[in-house]
């Protein structure tokens, strides 16, 4: 038997039914709405303790805050679309008392709960506030943010949907977007769905985690999607454990367009 042929065998790779050549279309339980107030509710505290563990916060400080403290900004306002309940608002709050830096913070969450976490888990920090609105069509003013990000939310909708949200956060931010998601990944998929199953105790992080994987991107992809939304200085980086961050600046025409209304 030929040796190449016969280890690939046991590559892990070939443990998974799933091909993962393309985004699935699936819906997660999350996004059908079939889950209860009670189900909801431990998800919310449950994700919180993973993305402890999988560090979105550490990829944010790795891009957004690198980027403030290199701008040297002493005030600077932030977006966080699909903000959950506001964990990652919170710790950009924390780091920014930290460099004495004044900051302005919303979290936008089109379910009513979530938007209200936001407010009760951060009452410690006045500068967060929430509003309830759709990713779609942002209900802000150009330029109202410095900066806008999402941590894995993009991955929940259709490509032509995704354009869209880049297109809405791109114009609510004068400075720069960056969005978080999840690495399509064989090595991801296979640790989510074996170890996964004996550290998560809620149905909606067992069931909708491994999905969520299975709809999200590879770097190719989702760099083609900021191309699409019209991006500049566009960037993919890649952050463990398996996460991408795709940033970029304004679309060249909304440059050009407030560099004319500026002028006058």
């Amino acid at each position: 038997m030929n040796k190449k042929l016969f280890w690939s065998s046991f590559h892990p790779s070939s443990l998974i039914p799933h091909p993962l050549q393309q985004r699935s279309l699936e819906l997660e339980h999350i996004d059908k709405g079939d889950y209860t107030t009670e189900e909801y509710e431990g998800c919310l505290l449950e994700l919180r303790r993973v993305n402890r563990w999988l560090g979105d916060e550490r990829a944010l400080r790795q891009t957004l805050l690198k980027e403030i403290a290199r701008a040297k900004l002493k005030s600077f306002s932030v977006l966080d679309v699909g903000a959950g309940s506001g964990e990652l608002l919170r710790g950009v709050a924390w780091w920014a008392r930290k460099q004495n830096a004044a900051a302005q913070l919303v979290g936008l969450e089109l379910n009513e709960r979530s938007a209200r976490a936001i407010l009760e888990e951060s009452v410690a920090y006045r500068e967060i506030a929430a509003v309830r609105g759709d990713a779609l069509r942002l209900p802000f003013a150009d330029d109202t943010f410095d900066y806008a990000i999402c941590s894995l939310f993009t991955h929940h909708f259709r490509d032509e949907e995704i354009v869209r949200i880049v297109g809405e956060m791109s114009r609510v931010a004068s400075r720069r977007i960056f969005i978080i998601d999840l690495h399509r990944h064989r090595l991801a998929y296979l640790l989510y769905t074996t170890i996964g199953k004996l550290v998560l105790y809620n149905r909606l992080l067992r069931e909708d985690g491994a999905l969520s994987i299975l709809r999200s991107f590879r770097p190719g992809e989702l760099r083609q999607l900021g191309e699409v939304a019209g991006l500049t200085d566009l960037r993919i980086e890649r952050r463990l454990p398996f996460r991408l961050v795709l940033s970029g600046g304004k679309r060249e025409e909304a440059k050009s367009k407030r560099a004319a209304l500026e002028s006058v």
